[in-house]
């Protein structure tokens, strides 16, 4: 029997990687039965029943008492088709989340360098720091858009393991365009990520068109966003054959489930379903951003994703204490040292953005 003292416990706990233990776990702060919930990106539309039905349909003829196979060749081949990729340049994931931790599996060594502009997506700098790499951090321009002389300075004197850029970029929800992120691309001897999540909502140009000149680019894309299936956890990697084929030796197997590999394929055969949905959600973003605009306290960031980031007088805490209270759930930004004092929302149905300004002109 164990002795459960402080002395022991934390004798046991040094066995702890020290990378592992000055981190904290990823939770999102949630309020139960939430009225109106803007805080995660989430798409606020569920699968059409129809396609759940004939989803539902397919399903039943999976054998559930069988592992998935290693890669998820029914919906590689089918995103293949899609995207127009050779489907052994495609490796799905467990959320493109999965898939970051897979790029520390297969690149970064203890001191290995990695060029990330801030801010981003804090998942990248945590597995870079739990792999013991060497975080070479690029500070935003003024406007928070990612300094792209900066970024390419950087690759060239550090020549990282890889270099990250998430375009549009969660938080600020601003993208890059191509003519920034090539050269940074051709001056790299290492890879290039580059963190689509939220490709369906901008309109610059996809990294994409880099693929068959530059085999160092590697695309990051989800399911999560703009086809509503984050609660599946489905993302992927587009890529040269030979990159892939040495990621699959690092990720763990069996990680997509046969339950959402169909739901992705069966929402990739309708696809009008999807542009039209995407298209409610651009003109529900844009319409945020013109109503946070009009309002004479807000301060607030045009946005090519899903979401917009805005400020006000008051405290970022404040405000979110207030739209709680009124039932309405949106993300405080201030953990990221370039966005103190703004908060983010994403786009709603119309009746959520509605409750959503209806809130904050009552908060303020």
């Amino acid at each position: 029997m164990v002795t459960d003292t402080s002395t022991d416990l934390e004798a046991l706990l040094q066995h702890v990687r020290p990378a592992v233990r000055r981190q904290h776990p990823y939770l999102v702060g949630t309020i139960p039965d939430v009225r109106v919930k803007l805080n995660q990106n989430e798409s606020p539309y569920d699968v059409p029943p129809e396609l759940k039905q004939a989803f539902f349909e397919t399903f039943m003829q999976v054998p559930a008492n069988r592992y998935p196979t290693e890669q998820s060749y029914q919906l590689r081949d089918a995103l293949a088709e899609h995207l127009n990729h050779d489907p052994d340049g495609i490796l799905i994931g467990n959320g493109s989340n999965e898939l970051t931790y897979t790029l520390g599996y297969t690149m970064i060594d203890p001191g290995t360098p990695v060029v990330l502009p801030a801010p981003m997506f804090a998942l990248y700098s945590k597995v870079v720091d739990l792999f013991d790499g060497k975080l070479i951090s690029v500070p935003p321009l003024p406007n928070l858009r990612f300094d792209a002389g900066a970024l390419l300075q950087a690759v060239r004197e550090y020549q990282p393991a890889f270099t990250v850029l998430t375009t549009p970029n969660n938080p600020t929800g601003l993208a890059m365009p191509l003519s920034e992120i090539e050269p940074i691309v051709d001056a790299a001897e290492g890879f290039v990520v580059v963190d689509e999540a939220y490709v369906e909502f901008t309109e610059e140009v996809s990294a994409q068109t880099l693929l068959g000149r530059y085999p160092n680019v590697l695309l990051m894309r989800t399911f999560s966003k703009a086809f509503g299936l984050a609660g599946m956890r489905l993302g992927y990697m587009v890529g040269h054959p030979s990159v892939i084929h040495e990621l699959m030796k690092a990720r763990l197997p069996f990680m997509v489930d046969r339950l959402s590999e169909s739901l992705a394929v069966t929402l990739l055969k309708h696809p009008e379903t999807m542009q039209a949905r995407i298209a409610s959600l651009k003109a529900g973003c844009q319409d945020l951003y013109q109503q946070l605009g009009a309002m004479p306290q807000v301060e607030v960031v045009q946005s090519q994703a899903n979401f917009v980031i805005f400020r006000t007088p008051l405290a970022a805490a404040d405000i979110m204490k207030r739209l709680a209270a009124k039932g309405v759930l949106v993300r405080n930004m201030g953990g990221y040292p370039e966005l103190q004092g703004y908060l983010r929302v994403n786009a709603g149905t119309p009746e959520e953005n509605k409750a959503f300004l209806a809130a904050l002109n009552e908060a303020l």
